[in-house]
Order: structure tokens, then sequence, then C-alpha cells
């Protein structure tokens, strides 16, 4: 029986309703869809595991609005059902010298956390974005009505130039840090 993983990449396409947030010629939407591609494909090329995307093309269309669109992501998420659930957004700010990667969880000292430590680590080792921590967040509408183990992966920061250019030139390797670090948290790597 594979792990089922739900991966959830945030936000509609340009132009749609609750598209993602820009920066550096970017848009989150575009990143988070091509990430989720990538880290589907590394899953699903392993036997353990089985994943599933919320955005199988680049123009699929979630929802009609922000409420209808998060609830369409869990709905999909919760009926598979997946073990576990991961959405892949981009962060932005005012301030350009924001940088990093964040994840947010519904409550510490549970799986979700456990998890999403090897997944940062995974991450940070090998896009060398900086860990900006494991963040308790149970406001998330994905966290908090996920029926699984879920987290929140702020990749990094589209208005800072260095996470940009990372986000731009290795969408790849953001993908395979979570998979290094999903593999970790199994015991499988």
């Amino acid at each position: 029986m594979p792990i089922k993983i739900f991966i959830d990449q945030g936000h509609n396409p340009t132009g749609e309703v609750n598209a993602g947030a820009t920066g550096n010629g970017l848009f989150e939407q575009d990143v988070t869809y091509q990430v989720g591609v990538y880290l589907a494909n590394l899953l699903n090329n392993d036997p353990r595991f089985e994943a599933r995307l919320s955005r199988p093309t680049p123009q699929t269309v979630l929802g009609t609005s922000n409420v209808t669109s998060l609830a369409e992501r869990v709905r999909l998420a919760n009926e598979w059902p997946a073990d576990y659930f991961f959405s892949i957004h981009c962060n932005s700010s005012p301030d350009p010298a924001l940088n990093g990667t964040e994840i947010y969880i519904y409550k510490y000292n549970t799986q979700a956390q456990w998890m999403a430590q090897p997944v940062m680590n995974g991450i940070t080792q090998t896009v060398g974005t900086r860990n900006n921590g494991i963040r308790e967040r149970p406001s998330l509408y994905v966290l908090r009505k996920t029926n699984m183990v879920s987290q929140l992966i702020e990749l990094g920061y589209l208005t800072n130039t260095s996470d940009a250019q990372k986000l731009r030139d290795n969408q790849h390797g953001f993908a395979y840090g979570i998979y290094i670090g999903i593999m970790r948290y199994f015991g499988f790597a």
C-alpha cells in the first residue's frame, strides 16, 4: 500500500481568482505549479509513494473565490484520502531584504512538525535558502481543515533578489529538497 501524498500547488493561474504573489518577474502560481510537478514525479517514480496534484495542468483553476479555492484543495485531499498534505507557496514582502524558507504547521509536537524538520533541512541544504524555522499557524485554512498530516511550505521570497534567482533557476532543487526530507522522515534515505 503506497504512502499517499497530496501536493497542493498554491494559487490559481494568473488572471484568475486566488492568483498568488509576484516579484522579480516571477509569479507564485507558476513556481508552485512546476515545483509540485517535479515533486510528484519524484514521488511517483518510487513505488512506495503515490502522489496527486491539486493542479495537474498549468491552466487548472480551483474554485471561484479565495475561499472556494482553498476549500476545493482540502476536499480533494480529504476525499482521496491522502496520508500527507503539502501546500507549496512562495512568500513576498514589501521589505526586499527578507528571505528564506518557512514551513507552517497546525500544531507543535505533532507528526507535522517532526516531518517538517527534515523537509526544511532538505530544502535549505539543496538550494541554499535560509532556514527561517517551522511555525505554528492554526489559522491557515489548509492546515485546519485537512484530515491528515499537513504542512504549508513557503519556499522563499519572490521579492528578494537572491531567493527569486533560486526560485527561477532551481525549481527542481526545491522539489528534490522536499523529496529528500520526505525520504529521511520515513527512514528511506
